[in-house]
């Protein structure tokens, strides 16, 4: 394979990518590298008016971009969703990303709230989110793939997938289950309707974003205890960037892994590697 064979695999002309939670930090970064990679894009997000600032960023293209007020836990609105995507750019999704996700504070330990008194809803919150909100997208978006015998599908998981942090047992529970799910849907799409669908997963370690700042940051702007804990956990000595995710998300869509299926790969600077000795 020559050099321009090399760069054309990373040319996502006429190609449809959705992307659940696209208005948020991460998401929004995979947004931009996508459509300066020619791609159609589709943000779905329940907060769509937090894209304008990523519709500034991409109006030079070359790619397109659509904004979709969509929640992933509601399946009809997915399927209006498929619908409108399907009208503006002839085609169902190529390519989809389970962006959306998080985490829910009052599902988190503290020396005020013990596990023992996690309000349910809560627990429900975020176990529906991360876990229902990626198998609903894979069940509307994947149709489509299955249809037409080719697609790729890259679900987010967490550091916390790997290795359960202290405080958020919702949040490493639901991760852990997008993993799980990541592995199941990649040989069971493959082996019943086409090898050339594939499913993988990331597994950011900790990037620094608003959903995180308080466990991260204090008031002062300093780091926390729980903070300079991981810092000294992480081999490369600092938090991700949302550009940190672009090369590998990147990779995983396009043919350069075209024999890469039902892997989660991480992205943590080195944390997963390192027995903190």
């Amino acid at each position: 394979m020559n050099l321009d064979d090399l760069m054309q695999l990373y040319d996502f002309s006429e190609k449809t990518v959705v992307i659940t939670g696209g208005a948020g930090i991460l998401g929004g970064e995979m947004v931009c590298a996508l459509v300066g990679c020619s791609a159609n894009v589709a943000i779905l997000d329940r907060a769509p008016e937090q894209a304008d600032r990523i519709i500034d960023r991409c109006d030079a293209g070359p790619g397109r971009l659509m904004v979709i007020d969509a929640d992933v836990l509601d399946l009809d609105r997915l399927m209006q969703a498929d619908a409108a995507i399907r009208s503006e750019f002839g085609c169902p999704a190529d390519m989809l990303i389970n962006a959306a996700g998080g985490n829910d504070s009052r599902a988190t330990t503290s020396e005020e709230l013990s596990f023992f008194d996690l309000p349910e809803e809560a627990l429900r919150n975020v176990l529906d989110l991360n876990i229902l909100g990626t198998f609903l997208p894979c069940q509307v978006f994947g149709r489509g793939m299955a249809m037409v015998g080719r697609g790729a599908i890259v679900n987010i998981s967490s550091m916390n997938a790997m290795r359960p942090l202290t405080r958020i047992p919702a949040y490493s529970a639901a991760k852990a289950g997008v993993s799980n799910f990541t592995q199941w849907l990649a040989v069971y799409i493959a082996r019943e309707y086409s090898p050339n669908i594939r499913v993988n997963a990331i597994a950011p370690g900790f990037f620094f974003t608003e959903q995180n700042r308080f466990l991260l940051m204090d008031e002062s702007g300093d780091l926390t205890k729980r903070g300079q804990a991981i810092i000294d956990h992480i081999p490369m000595g600092r938090f991700g960037s949302p550009e940190d995710l672009l090369g590998t998300t990147l990779w995983l869509l396009s043919d350069a892994a075209r024999f890469v299926t039902g892997i989660v790969v991480p992205v943590d600077g080195g944390f997963s590697a390192f027995s903190g000795v």
